[in-house]
């Protein structure tokens, strides 16, 4: 990008459409990620960037690259009429992901096996999401009480290194179950090791750089899809509800020994796992750089466990139901903001014949084969929809001591304010489970536990994941933790 079109930026062209040319949609994510770090080093303030890049880049729309466009939709009040045309296939885009990082062939050619799949996502709201609730809460416990309930004097660790070892342990026997191996700790650790070793090379595999060229990262990709097979799965007991549905869905499109198999388990973890660590450090960072959040959270926690006739004694006592997790309106708000804050995932969907959308001040065509995305950050950093959209308010979304739903863009209320989980047909269908994740170690956390951040610094994110999800911190942060006396 030359100077004078990074210049461009400034001038004040507020449209509700983006024209964005690529050259292919697969390279959509490095392409933008380049650019979007150039410009981030140029403007401090990153929440100020987003929206003005979101506002400012008009003269983008007359470049032509080899044929291929995008379009941002950047008027929330547009989102609906724009995302339910069946004109826009969200399938075409996530099957080329999904050949591309995970080897999943064949849901591009059987639409049959991608009903059946999406259809069992059921399992995880309702009755299905509160025994999984459960089950997450005693495999926390067990972490805890094996681990870190010893630790009664000050204890340092990588923040990002503890949530990923704490995260990655639960959810996988919560979903998969425990391992009837020997060693049962040793194969989680060595599983998460080479998982985040993989996950690190996600940015790259989405591109068009070939796999060759990445190190080690093909053959550990082979050994996770290995573990993941239906044969090595048989070694691991107490699988949840989803994952038995999933695999007797897979036994009927593909032969018990067909390694593909292991790749859609690849999938499914690395979907349950991969946004729910960031969120929580950042939740965790956030709260340890504001004692006043930290202090109001302890204390609705607290009130909580005397009404429901709870005590914080030795061992893991405490429980709480998701409903009870839910009833705690200062937690939901901080977990949210941070959302808000480090969510920076687009709503991708492939045109699939000519489509003309209409605006107020004009119409924009849109060519088969171009692809058309929803920005979420553009709203989530907007300062006319959220006060000081830079700073972290834990209570941002509480209002009457009530969750806060009422948002307004151009004086108008927004059905969408909030988009981290995606939208319509691609909402993440984890969401739920993801939430009640990060709250539940919150709480934890919060209860048993004195925290206390050592790098004082402000945390940057590393902003190589834009566009598909919550972004990493640019390093990894010490902080301090002991059981409370």
């Amino acid at each position: 990008m030359s100077g004078s079109s990074a210049m461009s930026l400034l001038l004040p062209l507020p449209l509700p459409l983006l024209v964005f040319p690529l050259s292919l949609a697969v390279s959509l994510s490095m392409l933008v990620i380049k650019v979007f770090v150039i410009l981030i080093k140029i403007f401090s303030n990153f929440g100020y960037f987003v929206c003005l890049f979101c506002s400012q880049l008009r003269s983008y729309s007359h470049l032509f690259l080899l044929g291929k466009y995008i379009t941002f939709i950047l008027d929330p009040f547009q989102y609906q009429s724009v995302m339910k045309s069946h004109k826009l296939s969200f399938r075409i885009f996530t099957n080329k992901l999904l050949r591309k990082v995970f080897c999943i062939e064949k849901l591009a050619t059987n639409d049959d096996l991608n009903d059946d799949l999406h259809g069992c996502y059921h399992l995880l709201r309702g009755t299905s999401l509160d025994i999984l609730t459960e089950n997450m809460m005693q495999n926390l416990k067990q972490v805890f009480e094996l681990q870190l309930l010893k630790t009664t004097n000050w204890d340092t660790a990588n923040l990002l290194t503890f949530c990923s070892s704490v995260i990655f342990e639960v959810t996988f026997t919560t979903i998969y179950g425990k391992s009837l191996a020997g060693n049962r700790k040793k194969f989680i650790t060595e599983l998460r090791d080479d998982f985040l070793k993989f996950d690190d090379k996600f940015p790259y595999l989405i591109s068009d750089i070939p796999i060759e060229l990445l190190g080690n990262v093909k053959s550990i990709r082979k050994k996770l899809i290995t573990c993941l097979t239906s044969e090595h799965l048989a070694k691991t007991q107490e699988w949840s509800e989803v994952v038995q549905r999933r695999q007797d869905i897979l036994e009927k499109y593909y032969t018990l020994e067909d390694f593909e198999i292991g790749a859609h388990h690849l999938g499914f973890l690395w979907a349950s796992v991969t946004n729910t660590i960031p969120t929580t450090f950042w939740a965790v960072y956030y709260l340890l750089q504001h004692p006043e959040a930290m202090a109001v959270l302890r204390d609705e926690i607290d009130h909580l466990l005397q009404s429901t006739g709870q005590k914080k004694g030795s061992g893991f006592p405490i429980h709480l139901t998701r409903e009870q997790l839910d009833s705690l309106v200062y937690l939901e708000s901080t977990v949210l903001e941070v959302l808000r804050l480090c969510s920076f995932s687009s709503i991708i969907r492939f045109v699939q014949e000519d489509l003309t959308l209409h605006s107020e001040t004009q119409d924009y065509c849109l060519r088969k084969g171009d692809l058309v995305a929803i920005f979420p950050p553009a709203i989530h950093h907007d300062p006319e929809i959220f006060e000081a959209p830079e700073e972290f308010r834990f209570d941002r979304f509480v209002e009457d001591g009530k969750k806060k739903t009422a948002f307004f863009k151009n004086g108008k209320k927004l059905k969408y304010y909030l988009l981290p989980f995606g939208f319509g047909a691609s909402k993440c269908p984890g969401r739920f489970l993801a939430i009640v994740e990060v709250k539940q170690l919150l709480v934890v956390l919060l209860t048993y536990f004195d925290l206390e951040i050592i790098d004082d610094n402000p945390m940057e994110a590393n902003y190589s994941r834009l566009l598909f999800g919550i972004q990493h911190p640019a390093s990894d942060v010490l902080f301090k933790y002991k059981v409370k006396s």
